[in-house]
């Protein structure tokens, strides 16, 4: 089988962690061929089909130069066997309309994991919302008063961007309630932005555990991504210390009462975010950590996942 990965640039992957990669060497140790393209080089045209600019690639197993270049050209997104939609967040007017591209390309007959509708229909920190029991005190809103009347019941939250990735933007404010009006106008630009607020979670210091579900179905290790130094943050990309451990019996809950709703939607690969035993994100566009978990706890989460797409086509 033909396997499209839609991606950032090849040259930007950073092997030894990258869950793309891992997805790909799966698949290749499976006899299937790997091409890649960015979302830049998808077109369509009236009177033709959805079509990419596409690099047909081997993996060498180098970790310098770990792919060779087979061939490049213009093929029609339909006649691969399955198209994987890998291209990283932020989730901006390019991936919204790169969405709607791979809808079409569906519609041609491209099979698509994850699903653009579903992709579109599940932005990673509103996701939640349509889960209340598995998440914490949070509010969603542009309003400043509302925030601070929030803060003033919960005395320490976090507040973020619906935009963000990695951990950027987020801050913590505790019952001083120190800076909290400057924060407010920098992240909700007066009022024209909305924006997320939570109620501060302790169990952070345990760890932002990563629980990946494959079609539908939880992979039995997490990744929990430990704060470092005064940091509150425990993304990667923020200095976090990623730990490979078993789910607890409420990471598995969330995970067993979510999955199948997902994949129904046509999300085969989803990274729930849970604090202590409640729910933070819902992370579709491009989860990862495959190679974290894999390596500290021996269960071949890449090879799970393929088995999933190939029974997906």
């Amino acid at each position: 089988m033909e396997l499209l990965f839609v991606a950032d640039p090849l040259e930007s992957f950073k092997i030894y962690k990258d869950t793309t990669f891992a997805m790909m060497r799966e698949a290749q140790r499976r006899g299937h061929h790997i091409s890649a393209c960015h979302p830049k080089d998808i077109v369509w045209e009236r009177g033709g089909v959805v079509s990419a600019s596409v690099r047909s690639i081997t993996l060498t197993g180098d970790k310098l130069q770990w792919f060779t270049e087979d061939a490049t050209g213009v093929r029609a997104l339909k006649d691969f066997g399955g198209i994987v939609m890998r291209k990283d967040p932020p989730f901006d007017s390019e991936f919204f309309y790169a969405t709607h591209l791979l809808e079409q390309a569906e519609r041609e007959g491209a099979k698509v994991f994850n699903k653009p509708r579903a992709l579109r229909d599940h932005p990673e920190k509103l996701a939640i919302l349509e889960f209340p029991q598995f998440i914490g005190p949070t509010i969603v809103t542009r309003d400043a008063a509302l925030v601070k009347r929030f803060h003033a019941e919960h005395k320490d939250i976090i507040l973020k961007p619906l935009d963000g990735m990695g951990g950027t933007g987020i801050f913590r404010v505790k019952e001083d309630g120190l800076n909290l009006g400057s924060i407010i106008e920098t992240l909700n630009k007066d009022g024209a932005e909305t924006i997320m607020v939570q109620k501060f979670l302790p169990a952070i210091s345990e760890g932002d555990k990563r629980v990946l579900v494959i079609g539908g179905k939880p992979v039995p290790f997490c990744l929990a991504r430990i704060p470092q130094g005064g940091e509150v943050r425990g993304n990667l990309a923020a200095g976090g210390k990623g730990v490979a451990q078993p789910l607890t019996d409420s990471d598995r809950a969330i995970a067993e009462a979510l999955g199948p709703i997902l994949a129904a939607r046509g999300l085969l690969l989803v990274g729930l975010d849970i604090i202590g035993d409640k729910l933070t994100e819902i992370n579709v566009t491009s989860p990862t950590c495959f190679q974290e978990i894999t390596d500290q706890m021996g269960f071949d989460v890449a090879a799970m996942f393929v088995d999933a797409l190939e029974a997906a086509l």
